[in-house]
């Protein structure tokens, strides 16, 4: 076997498991936009469930300083 050869197969696997690991991230996807669903279904709201769940992979002083902004601007444009 040639040394391309051996490229094009290592290539080949690499580009086999991306599009493994792409199904895969699709069907979490799925996954995720049925719970989202049923959650509407029950009377929540999935629009600041979201916020929710991106609130809570920040670190906690990150959403303090995010949150002390936001009340800033929110104060600055009388909203608060």
């Amino acid at each position: 076997m040639t040394e391309g050869n051996v490229a094009a197969d290592q290539l080949r696997l690499f580009i086999e498991r991306v599009e493994r690991l792409e199904e895969e991230k699709k069907g979490i996807a799925d996954d995720i936009r049925d719970v989202y669903a049923e959650a509407k279904a029950m009377g929540y709201d999935p629009k600041i469930m979201r916020q929710i769940v991106r609130l809570r992979k920040m670190e906690t002083h990150d959403r303090q300083e995010m949150e002390a902004i936001l009340d800033t601007y929110k104060s600055a444009l009388g909203l608060a």
